[in-house]
């Protein structure tokens, strides 16, 4: 950029001091002279083409302004980096000068954001390079000169400014184009809240028009269909690390951990280093309460990249586990500083915080998580489980209604709202009812809502009901061989109900499994055995 060009093969107009407008002014040198100095080529710059070959043939001078521009972008220095290309009109320059002039603005709205936060952590600040943008954007567009990395930052534009119709047309516009910028598509399923917002979309065919939907699939809770399309993808690439935790993610959401942690072991074996998605991984281990395979993944990525949100949420997770809450919010508070939008770390931190019995900073960590994605539905459960704590029943139920929309298939969202029903200052029997028989529909692997089934309808004096739901809780702890004061209480009160309606046999039979245990239920078994075998004879010897 420090060499001024022959102006025997340049015009004034195009030499590169004029352009600058600079006072300085060197004599230039023969052409022998600087055919010596290699000028910078188009050789450097290699952008696949989208028409052909000519759509970005740039003059050498205009190269030289590119790549001056593009090693300001690459250090941060947007507006440096857009003011050099100020003058340049091919579609390379057009879009980086726009792509760093948007950047330019998100980086001041993050610090005026910063100097103006409010007391929620929230402030006004808006990006103000977007009115621009779009006007300059626009005409391109209508006059057929933008090409599809300049359609993809209107599209951007026009999301920022909450134009969402129109953004999905530009940005469908861009993919149909030019399909391998998944920026694109990743901004194209931001704007697909919705399964018939996806399917109004006008795609043309290509196989990343299936990494597209399996992804927003995903987005949408189709889990089963997002986990169908990436075993499809799966077919082609084979040895796909990506596909595989997308795979792991799709299994998660539908709670099957075991299948789960076989991923990511085969994960870590193909690819040790890896952070990304790794605190699912974590996430899982809590549940299960791996201690050992916990502590050596927190190690493993502490020691890989310990500036990492993940790293620090898996770090989070360890300490969880351990019960050291405050350790735990310690590293959750890391990770927001390193990413303040990292979703699962807000959230984290609510349900070390609901541990700590600190209600007010759970609220405000679920509703910063609620802020940045509305529909993470673990965050809106949390905010339930918050009020809940804080004796207000009203406004837990409003944040389990909104959680079990989301998550609809979930059996432990449905029975704390059951459970929020229940309540003294609702009571509302009936409503319980129905959300215990979902959960039941939703396989709930804690095996609550059967015993609370059979408790509700017993309360009511729906004994029928009550003895149906006992029967079942009781077959179900047999099969899982677990005893305890559910398994007595079932006992018992189908002995009471077979004798009350003269099931004499089964009676017995449910009495004296309640012989083997010890403490007063054996002494009431005895008792009610006594009983029975009195009713049965008075039965036969008096018959009705």
């Amino acid at each position: 950029m420090g060499i001024e060009q022959d102006p025997s093969k340049h015009t004034p107009s195009h030499t590169r001091f004029q352009r600058g407008s600079s006072s300085i002014r060197r004599p230039h040198r023969r052409a022998a002279e600087s055919s010596a100095t290699p000028s910078g080529g188009v050789s450097y710059v290699s952008t696949p083409s989208m028409v052909g070959p000519e759509e970005y043939d740039y003059d050498p001078i205009d190269t030289d302004f590119y790549l001056l521009a593009k090693s300001y972008f690459d250090c941060r220095e947007y507006r440096r980096a857009a003011h050099v290309l100020r003058d340049q009109t091919g579609k390379k320059a057009v879009f980086l000068r726009c792509y760093a002039l948007y950047l330019a603005g998100e980086k001041r709205k993050e610090e005026e954001m910063i100097e103006l936060e409010g007391p929620l952590g929230k402030s006004d600040a808006l990006n103000r390079e977007l009115v621009s943008l779009e006007r300059e954007l626009s005409t391109l567009r209508k006059n057929g000169t933008i090409d599809p990395f300049g359609l993809y930052i209107y599209g951007l534009v026009l999301k920022e400014k909450g134009n969402e119709n129109l953004a999905r047309s530009v940005l469908v516009e861009s993919v149909n184009i030019y399909p391998w910028n998944w920026s694109a598509w990743s901004e194209l399923q931001a704007l697909c809240t919705t399964i018939e917002a996806l399917n109004s979309l006008n795609i043309n065919n290509h196989w990343m028009k299936d990494f597209f939907l399996a992804s927003a699939y995903q987005e949408l809770r189709m889990h089963n269909e997002s986990l169908a399309k990436y075993e499809y993808l799966q077919g082609t690439f084979t040895f796909s690390n990506y596909i595989q935790a997308q795979i792991a993610k799709a299994q998660y959401n539908l709670r099957e951990f075991e299948q789960v942690e076989v991923i990511f072991e085969e994960l870590l074996r193909n690819d040790p280093y890896r952070i990304e998605d790794m605190d699912m991984y974590s996430n899982v281990l809590y549940a299960k309460e791996c201690f050992s395979a916990l502590s050596y993944l927190a190690h493993r990525v502490f020691l890989t990249d310990k500036y990492r949100p993940e790293s620090c949420c898996i770090v989070g997770n360890y300490y969880s586990l351990k019960g050291q809450h405050e350790k735990s919010v310690m590293y959750f508070r890391r990770a927001l500083k390193l990413n303040k939008n990292y979703l699962s770390a807000w959230t984290l931190m609510g349900h070390e915080y609901v541990e700590m019995k600190n209600t007010s900073a759970a609220v405000d960590a679920y509703r910063r998580a609620v802020d940045i994605n509305p529909c993470d539905y673990r965050a809106w459960y949390g905010l339930g489980q918050a009020y809940e704590m804080m004796g207000m029943p009203f406004y837990a139920l409003h944040y389990f209604k909104k959680s079990v929309f989301l998550q609809p298939n979930d059996s432990r969202l449905w029975i704390a709202m059951a459970q929020c029903f229940e309540t003294e200052q609702l009571h509302m029997l009936e409503e319980a009812i129905k959300c215990y028989k979902r959960a039941v529909n939703c396989n709930d692997r804690e095996a609550i809502a059967l015993h609370q089934l059979a408790k509700l309808h017993c309360e009511l004096g729906q004994t029928e009901e009550a003895a149906f739901y006992y029967k079942k809780d009781l077959e179900r702890m047999e099969a899982e061989e677990r005893e305890g004061p559910n398994m007595v209480e079932a006992l018992m009160f189908l002995a009471q109900h077979c004798k009350t309606q003269k099931k004499f046999d089964e009676a017995e039979v449910y009495c004296t499994r309640l012989l083997d245990y010890t403490g007063p239920e054996k002494e009431t078994a005895k008792s009610l055995l006594r009983g029975i075998r009195y009713a049965r004879d008075v039965v036969e010897h008096f018959p009705p």
